[in-house]
């Protein structure tokens, strides 16, 4: 039998960054090593999820109304159990949670972390990929215990942002500032190997992600922009095809690889939700760090750059505009009536 070569892990990678800064202390290296293991049990159960009883939703709704499904539950008591402890964070957020979630006392450290712990968990019943995204942050404050304040930060000043996406294969992707990676996990030995080194996200877009059931509710922009995107021209690769799974993480994922935009613009269809749906801090702010690193741009639909934007509420709600530099840029100049 073939023997399988040996790569380098996720945990070896991490602690190479470490030692690129003398200064550093190990305890960021030390919050993703435990993320890491709380995303290992999620794809466990995630693998098993047709084989037990936790798929379907669990009967609570959470802050932004929607129904929690039982292993988006499950995720989210994962992580939190996992990392109330870990020592590295002082405070915690959740998409699923009303308020900020503390660390167990005495645990207290000086990161702080933001977390969705299932998105798309909408499609979970049906097989589609779905994924945990993180953003992590230094607290602002000087108290031992973590406040709202210390998470409410730019996405420009996060310290690190990833997500891991489950899968035909488990793939965590995550950046520190120095260029962006992805590990595949391998299950037969319960590691991450390094499989996408050093990403970088086509400049042109071969897809189009975007809810198109939406479009009478976009605004002319936006409508005579995808209308673009339609209209032959094999000089600037047009029409785009459309790719659109409905679960964030995984339309992110394949555009990063392979090139393309997704889009959640504003939208008039739910007058509760005028910015559209996507979270700033859980979503968008983590997804724009890594866009970046990978050469590629996130913009509001007003043409504001994510990682600017002064949050000013846990749950706020951001358009999202995300992927290949060149067709964000057109975006934006559709958008911008530039």
């Amino acid at each position: 039998m073939e023997r399988r070569p040996i790569g380098i892990t996720v945990s070896r990678q991490i602690m190479d960054s470490q030692r690129m800064h003398p200064g550093a202390t190990g305890e960021l290296s030390g919050l993703l090593s435990e993320l890491i293991v709380a995303a290992k049990v999620i794809s466990a159960e995630v693998n098993m999820a047709g084989l037990a009883d936790i798929l379907g939703v669990s009967g609570k709704t959470n802050i932004q109304g929607e129904q929690v499904q039982k292993l988006d539950e499950f995720a989210n008591n994962t992580i939190i159990r996992r990392m109330a402890r870990c020592g590295y964070i002082c405070v915690m957020t959740s998409e699923e949670e009303d308020d900020i979630i503390p660390v167990k006392e005495g645990y207290e450290g000086k990161y702080t972390l933001a977390f969705d712990p299932l998105d798309g968990s909408s499609n979970i019943d049906v097989n589609v990929n779905v994924g945990t995204i993180f953003s992590i942050h230094r607290r602002a404050s000087q108290w031992r215990k973590g406040s709202r304040e210390d998470l409410l930060k730019r996405g420009r000043d996060q310290v690190a942002a990833g997500y891991i996406i489950y899968g035909s294969s488990t793939i965590m992707v995550y950046t520190v500032g120095e260029g962006v990676h992805g590990f595949t996990l391998d299950p037969s030995v319960g590691e991450f190997f390094l499989s996408h080194p050093d990403i970088k996200m086509p400049e042109e877009s071969k897809y189009i992600s975007v809810n198109e059931g939406n479009h009478r509710y976009w605004s002319d922009e936006m409508r005579q922009y995808i209308d673009y995107l339609r209209q032959e021209d094999k000089a600037s690769g047009r029409p785009y095809s459309a790719r659109y799974i409905g679960s964030l993480v995984a339309d992110f994922h394949r555009n990063l690889i392979t090139g393309g935009i997704f889009l959640y613009p504003s939208d008039s269809k739910n007058p509760d939700k005028p910015h559209g749906k996507l979270r700033l801090l859980y979503e968008a702010s983590p997804l724009a760090m890594i866009a970046e690193q990978a050469g590629g741009r996130a913009i509001t639909d007003e043409g504001r750059t994510i990682l600017d934007i002064e949050p000013g509420d846990l749950h706020q709600r951001v358009p999202l505009i995300i992927g290949s530099k060149i067709a964000v840029d057109e975006a934006e100049k559709f958008l911008l009536g530039l």
